[in-house]
C-alpha cells in the first residue's frame, strides 16, 4: 500500500489572475473528488467567486489559516481559521479574506455521480495569458503540459479554443477530437455556442464533432 505525506506549503502556488490556489487533488492524482485551497493575500481579497454550484455538486469549505468572511444565501457568516462550513449545491456563496494571507481548502463532489476531473489545474497558469488576448503565446505554453496530461478534457479544450482564436485550424480540430473523445456530450454542450470556436464552425469537420 502506498500512500503520499505533503506539508500544504511545499505543493507550488499558482496564479491565474484571480485567487492564488495550490493544485492540490492534481498533486496527489486524486480521482474520486475535487480538492483545492485558495488564498486571499491581504484582507478584503476576494477568495471564493460568487457562484451557485447547478451542477449539483456540494461543497465543503476548510478555513485553513486567517479569518474568512462567507455570504451565503444573504447570510454574513464570520469564520476564523478551523471552521467548516457545508454549502449544498444551488446555494448563492462567495467568500473574503478578512485576514492577510486566509486559505481555504475546498472539498467537492456530486453525490451519486463518478466524478470528473477536467483538468483547470493544468490550464490555470496560461489563464492570464488567454485573459489578456495572447492566444498565440498561450497555446505555445500550454501545448507541453496538456498534452502531458490526456485525461483532462478541460484542459484540451481551453487549448483548442487558443489554437482557434490564433487562427491554428488543424490544431485546434485535432485537440478539440480528443476533448470530445473524452468528455462527450459535455464537450459538445460547451462548444455549441462558444465564440471562441466561430473560425472553425464552417469547417465540415468540427460540424461532425458536434453532430456526434
Amino acid at each position: 500500500m502506498s500512500y503520499s505525506v505533503k506539508r500544504f506549503d511545499e505543493i507550488e502556488e499558482i496564479d491565474d489572475g484571480r485567487a492564488p490556489f495550490r493544485p492540490v487533488r492534481h498533486h496527489f492524482g486524486i480521482t474520486s473528488f475535487g480538492v483545492n485551497s485558495f488564498t486571499g493575500r491581504e484582507s478584503g481579497d476576494r477568495i471564493i467567486n460568487e457562484h451557485t454550484e447547478e451542477g449539483e455538486q456540494e461543497e465543503l469549505y476548510v478555513v485553513l489559516n486567517g479569518r474568512a468572511r462567507f455570504e451565503i444565501a444573504g447570510d454574513r457568516v464570520d469564520a476564523p481559521a478551523g471552521t467548516l462550513v457545508f454549502v449544498p449545491p444551488g446555494v448563492l456563496r462567495s467568500a473574503f479574506a478578512e485576514e492577510d494571507g486566509t486559505t481555504l481548502v475546498v472539498v467537492g463532489g456530486t453525490p451519486g455521480l463518478v466524478y470528473e476531473d477536467l483538468g483547470f489545474e493544468v490550464w490555470a497558469p496560461f489563464q492570464t495569458l488567454y485573459v489578456e488576448g495572447k492566444y498565440a503565446e498561450a497555446a505555445d505554453q500550454a501545448r507541453e503540459p496538456i498534452e502531458a496530461h490526456p485525461q483532462y478534457a478541460g484542459a484540451y479544450y481551453n487549448l483548442a479554443c487558443c489554437e482557434a482564436l490564433a487562427g491554428r485550424k488543424e490544431d485546434a480540430l485535432r485537440h478539440l477530437h480528443h476533448a470530445f473523445d473524452r468528455a462527450g456530450d459535455r464537450a459538445r454542450a460547451w462548444a455549441k455556442d462558444d465564440s471562441d470556436l466561430d473560425s472553425l464552425r464552417a469547417e465540415p469537420e468540427f460540424q461532425q464533432l458536434l453532430a456526434g
